[in-house]
């Protein structure tokens, strides 16, 4: 699928973003084609979630292929506070079960955020910062415009660190969590926005009508912390791989 025969409707205002519009089983090859490009010993940043699930087996297809990528080094967006790195709804399990062992990517390579002090956010920090940061960083987009699980209201300085999840982004992620809200935890672990925009390339996935307003805003509205996709906007350069449900004007 060549790129010039994809015509999103949606043009961005930073010149530095590109748009790559694509019915939404060929969101995941197509975005991993911008991601295989760290392999074969690159640093990968991974989102969790929904979103890029196709991304990643379209990945996990391309190492059956001959794609290396034993030698990636994974670090992860966030991690629920208060939840063991054992425990199956912890995106340390997902990051172990959909992305590295999959790609045969060694323990040692993985890393997650974890605890509940700004100490460990500083840790954490230095841990990218001494794998020599990171090379494409994946990110979705929250319904509410968070990225990673920087809610409304993060500005671009914030760095690894704790916050309080917002309700519309617990109830969102309920579904893990049998359906109950009161599961779900209420705190995260999170890149802050400063730590996304150090990647040096960005990859967002989107699918659906419901983060078309968000995704709205975040390319063509102005830059603000009431949506913290927005800050995109001030990177060289980033990937938006969506469908046009996602891409839609009038939403």
């Amino acid at each position: 699928m060549s790129e010039t025969a994809l015509r999103a409707p949606l043009t961005p205002i930073s010149p530095s973003t590109r748009v790559v519009m694509v019915d939404a089983d060929a969101i995941g090859d197509v975005a991993a084609g911008v991601v295989a490009t760290v392999a074969p010993d690159g640093v990968l940043g991974v989102a969790t979630g929904s979103s890029p699930l196709a991304l990643y087996a379209a990945l996990v297809r391309r190492r059956a292929d001959g794609l290396a990528t034993e030698g990636l080094r994974l670090f992860a967006l966030d991690e629920y506070v208060g939840l063991d790195a054992s425990d199956p709804r912890s995106y340390a399990a997902y990051v172990r079960s959909v992305i590295a062992r999959p790609l045969g990517i060694p323990a040692e390579n993985v890393r997650v955020p974890h605890g509940s002090t700004a100490a460990d956010g500083a840790a954490y920090e230095r841990a990218i910062a001494a794998a020599g940061g990171v090379d494409v960083q994946i990110v979705g987009i929250g319904r509410n415009g968070h990225i990673g699980f920087n809610e409304p209201g993060s500005d671009a300085e914030t760095r690894t660190r704790v916050v309080e999840l917002d309700e519309s982004t617990r109830r969102a992620n309920a579904e893990h969590f049998d359906g109950e809200l009161s599961r779900v935890p209420t705190h995260a672990m999170t890149q802050g926005v400063a730590t996304i925009l150090s990647a040096r390339r960005i990859v967002l996935v989107a699918s659906g009508a419901a983060k078309a307003a968000a995704l709205r805003a975040a390319l063509t509205g102005p830059v603000t912390a009431d949506n913290p996709a927005s800050f995109l906007q001030r990177h060289p350069d980033v990937t938006v791989v969506a469908d046009p449900d996602a891409l839609r004007e009038d939403r």
